[in-house]
């Protein structure tokens, strides 16, 4: 299995990149073209690589050891896919909704990862519900790995101590591994997965990839269920050495229900940074469990079946991003959009589920605002 990836990104650049290592190398065209048709490991390559990631290229035949991507023609360099909505856990605050065990079978899901390739998808987030308990998470993750695709996990951690799980994972390292945390006690995290031993399951899991070097990252989830526990909860990823980031501000589900919204602890309740756009359908989409790509986890509706149009109806989605990003209803004559931090498909979910202004609205005090 190759050691490097070499591939094309945005605006003609290129680069080089190590699996489950950080860093890069941005390399010319010409250097670029060199690789394409080489044979052996030119000096400079070899130099940087051992400078960066002190990996030594003459061990094995330059094409075993490096894979070098082709120019596609598409701008789209990033993608989340969600093998499964089915999860192992019963959150209070899932956006998810119904968590049903669907997903494509091995010759649709294959057939879907070429495409994912062929149009030079580099960076590819693997989520959920919870993927490493979906029955084809291991072709799934080996064939994207081989394919030359940087891959990263969300998971809640609970089957990284798994030997099929683990051993994967450590001889083909993904880029980074996101873990949800739910709390920082056997009794506040079972009561909000709602689904007894989840802490032990987290606990093991962590530990398990901590002991195997994987590079792991925390969303300590924060709830009006586990509020008094943020500190444990930043303790619990100091002492394992493993980096994290707070989530607070709870969402409705993708369905626009607002099952979700109770659990909002309201003195976290988090100012959003200004929204002023995003590459969503432009360079970067998501696609759900039957293969339809949407310009993200939010904005689901258009998309497109990847299945049955291919790579060539992914050139609708830019369009779609534009349309869906417009502000529209209530937020149409607002005069403060320009520092609005809630981006119009986010907002609609929330009118469906018919949330208090305050949950999205942060000009909600401001006469402005038609609350409508």
């Amino acid at each position: 299995m190759h050691k490097l990836i070499v591939s094309p990104y945005l605006d003609h650049e290129y680069l080089v990149l190590c699996p489950g290592q950080g860093g890069g190398l941005r390399i010319s065209p010409a250097k670029y073209a060199e690789l394409v048709h080489a044979t052996a490991p030119p000096a400079w390559l070899s130099e940087a690589v051992a400078t960066l990631w002190g990996a030594d290229l003459s061990l094995r035949p330059f094409r075993q050891a490096v894979l070098v991507r082709p120019v596609t023609g598409y701008d789209y360099v990033r993608a989340t896919y969600e093998l499964n909505l089915g999860c192992n856990y019963d959150c209070e605050h899932c956006y998810l909704g119904l968590k049903k065990f669907e997903g494509m079978d091995w010759p649709d899901r294959e057939r879907m990862l070429h495409i994912l390739r062929d149009i030079g998808v580099l960076w590819l987030q693997l989520t959920g519900g919870e993927p490493t308990i979906d029955r084809l998470f291991v072709e799934t993750y080996g064939l994207a790995y081989e394919m030359g695709m940087m891959l990263s996990l969300l998971s809640n951690g609970s089957k990284l101590h798994d030997p099929k799980v683990l051993n994967l994972l450590t001889e083909h390292r993904p880029h980074e591994i996101t873990i949800s945390v739910y709390g920082a006690t056997e009794a506040s995290y079972d009561s909000l997965t709602r689904r007894p031993g989840s802490f032990r399951k987290f606990h093991k899991g962590v530990s398990a990839a901590v002991e195997a070097g994987l590079p792991l990252k925390f969303s300590l989830i924060v709830t009006n269920h586990n509020s008094t526990e943020v500190q444990l909860m930043e303790k619990l990823a100091d002492q394992w050495g493993i980096p994290y980031a707070t989530f607070v501000n709870m969402s409705p589900t993708i369905y626009g229900g607002g099952e979700p919204l109770p659990t909002q602890s309201m003195e976290h309740l988090r100012k959003r940074k200004v929204f002023t756009g995003c590459n969503a359908g432009h360079t970067f989409f998501h696609v759900n469990p039957h293969g339809k790509a949407s310009i993200c986890k939010v904005g689901r509706e258009p998309n497109v079946d990847l299945l049955a149009e291919g790579a060539a109806g992914l050139t609708r989605l830019g369009q779609i991003a534009d349309s869906l990003l417009l502000r529209q209803g209530g937020c149409t004559g607002c005069t403060l959009q320009g520092s609005c931090g809630t981006c119009m498909p986010l907002v609609q979910l929330y009118r469906k589920a018919k949330s208090p202004l305050a949950r999205y609205c942060q000009h909600r005090e401001r006469e402005e605002v038609n609350a409508t």
